[in-house]
């Protein structure tokens, strides 16, 4: 018998279905955002079932005491993100509170002490004076004690400059797929899905993939990618790969379709490329701030439509 798995909303999905929630509540009943929110339903199975889940939940926050409910729906805009995490939190542990593996990850990235949302970078000073860059739709935590210094990266890309410690602590970074040991250095790590790339941009890193695979030691314009039963071989940085840190996305003779996926982390939404044009090559330099100027700019070079269904849903395709 063949078993079929259907697929689940992620923590995006359910994030999203979340901000939906918060944008309809105090919506007229012919606000723009209803036909929206109806266009986002229909774009995917798993967006209605997110928003089911959000019915669910409506009914919980129903029960709550006039205060709490108050405290709850009302609070002010400043409050927002953290009214979001706690609604997406309660999204992925339902009535019953139990946590498939998955959610369990999902929500200690809703929960990480620095947090950046989609289209959002920062900057934090560490206390030992060392400097953390966080791209977009990046989580992590931060563990300093007597022993290690530890940066645990839950999802997305950060770039470190470590300062020298006089107790000699190792600085560490750790991903789902193992960890990244500083000698001395200024290294960007980005942790996907299915893998972690490391990028070296002065002294040395040695990559140690979590399940016990060989180390890999890294020099100053290197990069490789590693899961957590192996490491690909070094192979060398690419050019500018750390403007992003100054918000721009630098290309040399890149895909469309590869273009298209990096400003896609930065769009709030969905981005797409039509495969069909996704082969065409370019370069350049493009401002990570203003995405729909990139697409417009795109489009009056190569023979390409950006096509908006929504603000939030765009996709490329052939002129």
């Amino acid at each position: 018998m063949t078993e079929t798995f259907a697929r689940r909303p992620d923590a995006a999905t359910l994030e999203r279905a979340a901000a939906w929630y918060l944008d309809l509540r105090n919506a007229g009943p012919d606000a723009p955002e209803h036909q929206e929110h109806a266009r986002w339903l229909a774009l995917d199975p798993t967006h209605r079932q997110a928003w089911e889940r959000v019915q669910r939940l409506r009914h919980t926050f129903d029960q709550l005491p006039e205060a709490v409910g108050r405290d709850t729906f009302h609070a002010a805009h400043s409050a927002r993100r953290q009214m979001l995490k706690t609604l997406t939190v309660l999204l992925m542990t339902g009535a019953t509170g139990t946590l498939a593996w998955r959610e369990k990850e999902a929500i200690q990235v809703l929960t990480a002490t620095h947090r950046t949302g989609t289209g959002e970078r920062s900057e934090i000073t560490l206390a030992d004076g060392g400097q953390l860059q966080l791209n977009t739709a990046t989580a992590l935590d931060v563990r300093y004690d007597a022993s290690q210094r530890e940066i645990r990266l839950h999802h997305g890309e950060i770039l470190i400059t470590t300062a020298p410690d006089p107790q000699q602590r190792p600085f560490i970074v750790r991903t789902r797929h193992g960890s990244i040991r500083a000698l001395g250095t200024r290294f960007a790590v980005r942790a996907d899905t299915g893998d972690s790339l490391v990028q070296v941009f002065e002294h040395a890193v040695e990559i140690r993939p979590a399940d016990g695979a060989t180390p890999l030691l890294l020099q100053t314009g290197q990069q490789a990618r590693f899961s957590a039963t192996a490491t690909q071989p070094a192979a060398p940085l690419e050019a500018n790969a750390d403007a992003w840190s100054n918000g721009l996305l630098a290309v040399d003779n890149w895909p469309l379709g590869r273009v298209i996926d990096e400003l896609a982390r930065h769009h709030k939404g969905h981005l797409g490329c039509d495969p069909a044009i996704a082969h065409l090559t370019l370069s350049g330099v493009f401002h990570l701030d203003d995405i729909p100027g990139v697409l417009q700019n795109l489009s009056a070079t190569l023979p390409i439509r950006v096509v908006y269904r929504t603000r939030y849903w765009v996709r490329v395709t052939a002129s």
